[in-house]
């Protein structure tokens, strides 16, 4: 575990790093996540392991610092992490992202497209989507008792590092994937980097965004898995990963 300074207030990014050749394999979690949890499995597998990895995780959230006075939209997250890759000398990474770490992702490389070098999106966030239990309460409300109700409502698996994460980072980072929430459809067709896609079988995320598939982009499907496939099946995850940055476009 190592953390890199991106504030504010001097606040820390926690991250995990694997040694390895090639061009660094930067992984992003999704909403009350952390990416050792996530990603470790799947970086052992053949194709992706002997990678040098760099698995972080958004201030708020599993190994991080969680100071209040940041705001944990996707914009926000987006510019700490590029912080964080400046800090640590990452340039041209290939950026592996998840739900709404996915939209983090469009938002990084839109910004700062020198430090993505390829983009693989796995079933990201990219527009706004019903919160009811952040929207229905303030950020106090949710602090004494609605992160309590958000907890019970995710259910086991994802509560296991839900629990981990501030809950004013998952207040506002979930408001953020709200109604506030910038349509992030045209940004991801219209980057200058190298994109793919990675979807769960069941899932069946490109339902509700064709406009994907029909730019061209390529699309991997893990079969028999839902939104969280590298739980789901981490071996199918990296085969689809590894063809994914094989055939981002």
């Amino acid at each position: 575990m190592k953390h890199v300074e991106v504030g504010p207030d001097g606040a820390r990014m926690g991250y995990v790093e694997l040694e390895g050749d090639g061009p660094t394999l930067v992984y992003l979690h999704g909403l009350g996540s952390c990416s050792v949890a996530y990603f470790a499995r799947p970086a052992a597998e053949p194709g992706l392991a002997g990678r040098h990895v760099l698995m972080l995780d958004f201030l708020g959230f599993g190994l991080s610092d969680r100071p209040d006075t940041f705001g944990y939209s996707v914009t926000d997250h987006a510019d700490a992490v590029a912080r964080a890759l400046d800090a640590l000398g990452v340039t041209g990474a290939d950026v592996v992202a998840h739900s709404m770490g996915g939209g983090v992702g469009v938002v990084l490389a839109d910004r700062r497209p020198d430090l993505v070098g390829r983009l693989v999106l796995v079933e990201p966030s990219l527009h706004p989507t019903p919160r009811p239990i952040p929207e229905a309460c303030t950020e106090q409300e949710f602090v004494r008792s609605g992160f309590a109700a958000r907890l019970a409502d995710a259910g086991p698996q994802w509560a296991a590092t839900m629990r981990l994460a501030s809950p004013v980072a998952m207040y506002r980072s979930e408001l953020g994937l709200g109604a506030a929430m910038p349509v992030l459809d045209g940004l991801l067709l219209g980057l200058p980097v190298p994109r793919a896609v990675v979807e769960g079988g069941i899932s069946g995320w490109l339902a509700e965004d064709p406009q994907v598939r029909a730019a061209g982009i390529p699309v991997h499907v893990v079969p028999g898995t839902g939104h969280v496939m590298m739980l789901d099946d981490p071996a199918g995850f990296a085969r689809a990963l590894v063809a994914a940055l094989t055939t981002a476009a």
